[in-house]
């Protein structure tokens, strides 16, 4: 029999599934309250949502488009994607990642401090990853690199070694691939 863990208010059996990481897009309404609602969701079952960007997307309908970024095991993600699709303000929930492989991009602003060499450096290595200098003194610049997370996080990752004092990221906006629309 197995017991109920230490720290849980729920009870899983234990299972060899891996977690995999999802790319959700939820379609809802545009009113207060159904961020906190959705995101409630996922806190109440424990799970970390590693990216959220929300925006208005349709105008005259009043909808918007929350995108979440989460890790978790199979069964406990259809469980979510199935209780947020019954959630009143949710029109629809689109599981991007079950759909292929979707388009996924990140805005960073990244402020890096420092003087002579590593100055240069990061100059060249910004030039390499694409990033724009949007701001500059003789002692910082403040870049702009857009791409996948995982190149946004390798830069940040370069950067670190080069004076980056000050990090801003949006969070993943993503898109299904394709001519169909959500």
């Amino acid at each position: 029999m197995n017991a109920q863990p230490a720290g849980s208010a729920y009870f899983f059996a234990s299972s060899s599934e891996e977690p995999v990481t999802h790319t959700l897009s939820v379609i809802v309404d545009n009113e207060p309250g159904v961020l906190a609602r959705v995101v409630g969701l996922f806190s109440g079952r424990g799970y970390n949502i590693e990216s959220l960007t929300v925006t208005e997307t349709e105008h005259q309908k009043h909808l918007s488009r929350i995108t979440i970024v989460t890790t978790g095991k199979p069964m406990i993600l259809d469980q979510i994607k199935n209780q947020l699709g019954r959630m009143v303000p949710v029109h629809r929930v689109t599981d991007l990642t079950d759909t292929g492989r979707p388009l996924e991009r990140e805005l960073a602003l990244v402020k890096v401090v420092g003087r002579g060499d590593n100055r240069v450096e990061a100059l060249r290595l910004a030039e390499i990853y694409e990033a724009k200098v949007i701001d500059a003194t003789t002692e910082h610049f403040v870049f702009q690199v857009t791409g996948t997370s995982y190149k946004v996080g390798e830069f940040l990752d370069i950067m670190q070694h080069l004076g980056m004092v000050e990090v801003a990221r949006t969070g993943v906006a993503a898109m299904q691939r394709g001519q169909e629309v959500l």
